[in-house]
């Protein structure tokens, strides 16, 4: 164990370690195969015993479920199949009562088409939300205003015959794009974040922010230049200038900031994909009036972890006034299971565990994703099984998100994984109830309790939590940095490849060892080996 060093006092968000479940995916409990609210609190237990400081629930409110609650038809009611918000409200108190966070979506981009706003507002051009929506007349040939077009594919328009005008959705034409320009819209998102801050809630993760705001003349976007990557929707084709990342965005965030301040230890992290993320991740989360912190993508669509990536990414955020704090993530609801992505099954287990402390490891803080803390492995869900609609339409170029929103295996001797009593609503994986939590709660040198591991020795560490991070080697196999805080410094140790490796000479020396995965001393460390060591002043 560590020695106690003292800390500034510092917002609990901040270095925190962060849970995300799926609920769909994470526990049934009243038998329709769909993971609900009551299932979740049933399970908070579990997630209390790994040390996180809070969980982030992907959407629960009512919703026709065409992407799957992120097309949300009301803000502030939790959709039937999910429970209710009395549910909504237990689930809060256990929470807290076992010392965990609550952090939500806010989906304040889009809602669903059967939202009560737009059944409105497509109405008539004279309603009284006419314009809470993006809408806009034809060119003279009767074709859409430009050119913009969406992620899941196809044009970013849809025509509207009641109002005989387009409408903009820059993802599913289910998901009509709010005119979040308007100040009547702003305030009535803002009243929504009210309504959850008022049930207790700790934070918000803010879904696609950057797609929040357009440029009202509706320019054509330009086209963009071939990287030579395989370019599977017309969106791929476009730089996106003009149909997202507009700067009144900015201002809008400072708003959604000042209301969570006033209640207190609130949390936010911003969502922002896309070419111009590294920019506008510091951008929304510039000063002390802004966002928390930014939801980073380095991670979560490569196919290999190196040094070189690992190192690039840590750059970007250097401990700096200016700079704001960043998030990572290793996996998450829409991103493939890391260990199919960046190993083989015969060196998983290895690569797991080192890839573990390496997350634990980053200044910034930290997202598991459910299951992540079993080693559980992407699901090759069979076309007639796939719900997806962004795989259904691109099949079979596109890598369905289905694969890593399969159910949570809880044991392996149970139908279903323990996750269901009836067949779910996405197969288990066929690995997957080796995994399970009781086949691994009582296996000492399990990955799951490893993490429990982990996760504590980053919650007793401050220079692990919140310290500063300076890079002292990476090439291709080995990486290696520094992390301080107070009179407390580390040497954290990675050997990304199948192969031993010996330490060059310039890194330092002695120490005391706080943990070594796979094989590590002084002088080497094993295949997917991994060490920190407290050095002396």
């Amino acid at each position: 164990m560590t020695e106690t060093y003292p800390a500034a006092p510092r917002p609990w968000w901040k270095g925190a370690v962060i849970y995300q479940i799926y609920p769909r995916s994470f526990a049934d409990s009243n038998g329709d195969g769909i993971g609900d609210l009551p299932g979740i609190t049933a399970r908070l237990d579990h997630v209390a015993s790994l040390g996180v400081d809070a969980i982030w629930l992907s959407p629960f409110f009512t919703s026709p479920m065409k992407d799957f609650g992120y097309d949300v038809a009301d803000y502030r009611d939790v959709d039937p199949i999910f429970g209710t918000l009395t549910d909504f409200d237990a689930l809060v108190a256990r929470a807290h009562e076992l010392g965990l966070k609550v952090v939500i979506d806010q989906v304040y981009s889009h809602t669903s088409d059967e939202h009560p706003w737009f059944t409105e507002s497509r109405s008539s051009r004279t309603n009284p939300r006419a314009d809470w929506y993006v809408w806009a007349d034809p060119k003279p040939d009767g074709s859409p205003p430009s050119n913009w077009q969406s992620v899941f594919g196809g044009p970013a328009w849809t025509w509207d015959a009641r109002r005989r005008q387009y409408y903009l959705h820059n993802f599913l034409k289910e998901q009509p794009q709010l005119h979040v320009h308007h100040p009547e819209v702003q305030a009535e998102l803002l009243a929504t974040a009210r309504f959850w801050l008022d049930r207790g809630v700790d934070g918000f993760r803010l879904d696609a922010i950057n797609f929040m705001m357009h440029e009202p003349t509706l320019r054509d976007n330009p086209p963009a230049p071939d990287t030579g990557r395989t370019r599977t929707r017309p969106f791929d084709f476009q730089l996106k200038l003009y149909n997202q990342s507009h700067a009144d965005i900015v201002p809008f965030l400072e708003r959604i900031r000042a209301t969570l301040d006033s209640y207190g230890d609130r949390f936010t992290v911003a969502e922002v994909g896309g070419d111009e993320a590294d920019r506008e991740m510091k951008l929304f989360t510039a000063g002390d009036h802004r966002l928390n912190t930014a939801y980073g993508f380095d991670f979560l669509y490569t196919d290999r972890l190196t040094p070189h990536l690992v190192a690039e990414a840590l750059a970007k955020w250097p401990a700096e006034p200016d700079v704001g704090w960043p998030s990572w993530a290793f996996e998450n609801h829409d991103a493939p299971r890391a260990l199919s992505r960046w190993t083989t099954p015969e060196h998983r287990e290895a690569f797991a565990r080192m890839k573990m402390l390496l997350l634990v490891s980053l200044r910034g803080n930290v997202f598991l994703y459910q299951g992540e803390e079993l080693g559980l492995t992407q699901v090759d869900v069979p076309f007639d099984r796939l719900v997806d609609p962004e795989a259904i339409a691109n099949w079979p170029l596109t890598l369905s998100r289905d694969g890593v929103r399969t159910p949570m295996p809880w044991r392996s001797d149970a139908p279903h994984g323990g996750f269901s009593e009836v067949e779910p609503w996405l197969p288990v994986g066929p690995d997957h109830p080796a995994m399970a939590v009781d086949r691994q709660e009582n296996d000492p040198a399990s990955l799951l309790n490893l993490t429990r591991r982990l996760v504590r020795l980053r919650a007793e560490t401050p220079a692990l939590a919140v310290g500063d991070l300076t890079l002292v080697h990476a090439d291709e196999q080995l990486l290696a940095f520094e992390r301080r805080a107070g009179d407390q410094h580390l040497l954290c140790l990675f050997n990304m490849g199948d192969t031993p490796v010996q330490l060059p000479p310039t890194l330092p020396r002695g120490g005391r060892m706080l943990v070594q995965i796979n094989s590590a001393t002084e002088e080497r460390l094993g295949a997917f080996g991994a060490a920190i060591r407290e050095m002396t002043a």
